[in-house]
């Protein structure tokens, strides 16, 4: 008797479940569900109004709604035999598909069948749900009820306008434009078959991404037609041979990689503008620098190169005129990589910040430094940078140092400085890619260890254009002008920085009398080469523009013989030949400008020029001119200081003698010394904070050479111990003292308050 009332009450439960589910299915549909949708249509043009790309805002797709009646009749006989087989047979449920997927997913526990309907699709895309066993029977129901309010005809126009096909491409009329160049009114029995196949994983599948998958879809639909009797064999074969996508599909989308960049902005950003937008891209330049990258690529491809890019930016505002990301944004394997903004190592493109950074603590141009056979020890162990050419230049100033490339004047600036320091002042030229802290890049960082992007590096460039002064690059036109600026050097120090880079004797010693670094208008410019030549990094900044360019492989293979100079240069030549053509290079800050005056200098010793030196010409500003003539030359010859002895023989330099005695010039530490001494800081140095800088960076190196191999150097500042090989600064006059043994040296050196 129990039984029975159990089996009463289940059939009970069982039938009132269904009356309630066919009340609800009986339902009207309703119409606000079935209503095109009204998403805002974005329309991004170039600064002339010309378009580029033509979008929906939120989710980043193209829709357009296209009547059933207006479609080619082959793109409804291709869904069907995609995704739904017997769509016109039955309800709205396949049941059969469904009872084996049902089946499926309960062994698995997890959705690994989906056997949907059409309608079941539609049902997701009208009304989404979770994609689970509770999804899937909503799902159905949902499907039920669409079967039984809507003819089969309203249910194929609602489903091919909204299933999305790759690249944001919502329906079969936007998919056909993006890919074909085409409309859903008229396209080829292979087209369709393509569009059908991208139905099951859009962004895997279509031809933007991978040409293979998509050709390989396209044959399995073309299969599921023929054997549907929907095309002939011949007709199928003849579709096979179809290219996956239209060339003529490039024109409607132009920029790619800059549109495709800003959408994913404006997105993050939480922003959706509407209607036409501009942005500040120029076409006509757009697509002449297209046509340079890839005639680069073309020109080098027997030195292993593959890849290039380009990104112009207005120095006046900072809108980006243009942006390529490779050559090809339609090559199957990798044309979307985007090195405009994929981070990797800039080389030596990150030292004039170095430099400026050293000028606003109290070096100038004519500063010399050594360029000599030196071992850095740190935490990670024995660091000896090298030039690129393998050679070393002795004494060498600023001026030259840096206008030629020089790398270990560079890793001893930042030995002195601190790395923490030039990291902070990267950070501040907008280099967000070095995330890392100061003790992970080491003195590397002078040499570009760290990954940044080219358009991090072409606006940190626009900076030293500035005076000095960070701002953020302009996406769109009419952006707000009240922005955040960062100060990342001092005026006078990014004019001596740019008065540098736009030098062409300085870069004599590193790259020879004729380089593509120069130009018939003012402009500075400067490479970088990463380690093992995987990139070619080249910038040129005028009055008006900068312009930034990157040469290498994708994949980080190595170019066979490749610099800076001969990789990089010769595209950025054209490519700032070209902007120049379109846009006014304009004039660059001058020190002469903000105050300074030239000054005679000794070419070796940068001091003043003394009756026996060869003379150079040096900017200086006021207080900060040398003091001292120049003690190196004399009658009887030349006399250097003893760190450059071992080099002068080596290089076959003739000189009279060496002295102990550290003179005027502003030379780096010793590496060799007949005696124990300091070698950083230097006796008189006068130190000032950078503002912004927090004190925890602001510390000087502790160095000293001549002690024994056995002895350990004690450092006192003041008569207080100091542990470690670093020195905070605190403002005052200092004593500083190291000892090893029973050998001492001391030194002053004086730090200004902020």
């Amino acid at each position: 008797m129990r039984r029975k009332r159990l089996v009463l009450g289940g059939a009970g439960a069982v039938l009132t479940l269904a009356a309630a589910i066919a009340v609800w299915v009986a339902l009207p549909v309703p119409q606000s569900l079935l209503d095109q949708p009204a998403a805002p249509t974005l329309r991004l043009l170039d600064k002339s109004g010309a378009p580029l790309r033509t979008t929906r805002t939120g989710e980043g797709a193209l829709q357009q709604w296209i009547p059933l009646a207006e479609m080619d009749p082959s793109l409804l006989v291709a869904f069907v035999a995609a995704e739904d087989r017997r769509f016109y047979s039955h309800q709205g449920v396949d049941v059969r598909a469904l009872g084996r997927a049902l089946l499926a997913d309960v062994r698995a526990r997890k959705v690994v069948s989906g056997a949907s309907t059409i309608p079941m699709q539609l049902a997701r895309l009208l009304h989404p749900m979770p994609r689970s066993l509770p999804g899937k029977v909503v799902q159905a129901l949902w499907a039920l009820r669409l079967d039984a309010h809507l003819s089969k005809q309203v249910i194929l126009e609602q489903y091919l306008n909204r299933v999305p096909l790759g690249q944001g491409a919502i329906g079969v009329e936007e998919a056909a434009a993006l890919y074909f160049g085409a409309s859903a009114r008229d396209v080829s029995t292979g087209q369709a078959a393509l569009l059908a196949g991208l139905a099951g994983a859009p962004s895997r599948d279509n031809p933007l991404v991978s040409q293979a998958r998509a050709v390989e879809r396209r044959a399995v639909i073309l299969t599921r037609m023929r054997r549907a009797g929907s095309v002939s064999a011949a007709e199928a074969e003849q579709a096979v041979q179809e290219p996956p996508i239209m060339s003529s599909a490039r024109d409607a989308f132009v920029a790619p990689h800059y549109t495709a960049a800003l959408l994913a902005r404006l997105s993050a950003e939480g922003r959706e503008p509407a209607g036409a937008v501009r942005t500040p891209l120029d076409l006509p330049l757009q697509e002449a620098l297209e046509a340079e990258v890839r005639h680069t690529v073309q020109t080098m491809r027997t030195q292993g190169v593959k890849h290039a890019a380009a990104v112009v930016l207005d120095n006046a505002t900072g809108g980006i005129l243009a942006w390529v990301g490779s050559p090809d944004f339609f090559e199957a394997k990798s044309g979307q990589v985007d090195m405009v903004i994929s981070p990797r190592q800039p080389g030596s493109a990150l030292k004039p910040f170095l430099y400026g950074l050293a000028f606003d603590r109290g070096y100038t141009p004519a500063s010399v430094l050594p360029d000599i056979a030196t071992v850095y020890q740190t935490s990670t162990g024995p660091y000896a940078p090298r030039n690129y050419d393998r050679r070393f230049h002795g004494p060498v100033r600023a001026r030259e140092a840096l206008g030629s490339s020089f790398n270990l004047p560079a890793v001893e600036l930042a030995s002195r400085l601190g790395p923490a320091e030039l990291l902070l002042t990267l950070q501040r030229a907008g280099f967000s890619s070095l995330d890392r802290d100061a003790s992970h890049y080491g003195l590397g960082l002078a040499l570009g260890n760290g990954d940044v992007t080219l358009l991090e590096l072409a606006n940190g460039y626009r900076a030293i254009a500035a005076g000095g002064v960070w701002k953020p690059v302009r996406w769109l036109e009419g952006e707000s002008q009240v922005r955040e600026t960062r100060r990342v050097m001092s005026e006078g120090s990014a004019a001596l920085v740019l008065d540098i880079l736009a030098d062409p004797v300085a870069r004599i010693p590193g790259f020879g009398p004729v380089t593509p670094l120069e130009f018939p208008f003012p402009a500075a410019a400067k490479t970088g080469t990463s380690r093992h030549f995987t990139d070619n990094w080249a910038v040129a900044v005028t009055g008006g523009f900068t312009v930034a360019v990157w040469v290498g492989n994708f994949d980080g293979r190595p170019m066979e013989g490749v610099s800076g100079v001969t990789g990089a240069g010769p595209l950025l030549h054209r490519a700032t030949l070209l902007t120049a053509r379109r846009h006014e290079p304009g004039v660059l800050p001058t020190p002469e400008r903000l105050g300074a005056r030239p000054v005679a200098v000794c070419r070796l010793s940068g001091m003043r020029a003394g009756a026996y030196c060869p003379v150079s010409s040096e900017w200086f500003f006021p207080g900060h001119a040398p003091g001292d003539t120049c003690d190196w030359h004399g009658s009887n010859g030349l006399t250097l200081p003893a760190q450059y002895a071992d080099w002068a023989q080596q290089a076959r330099v003739v000189v009279s003698g060496v002295t102990g005695e550290r003179s005027a010039a502003r030379a780096s530490g010793d590496t060799a010394s007949a005696r124990f001494r300091i070698t950083s800081p230097a006796a008189g140095d006068v130190y000032r904070f950078v503002p912004g800088v927090e004190p925890r960076y602001a510390t000087i190196g502790l160095r000293a050479v001549g002690a024994s191999s056995a002895a350990r150097i004690r450092w006192f500042v003041d008569g207080r111990a100091v542990a470690g090989s670093r020195l905070p600064l605190v403002p005052g006059k200092h004593r500083v003292r190291a000892a090893a043994g029973s050998q001492s040296d001391e030194v002053s050196i004086e730090v200004i308050a902020p």
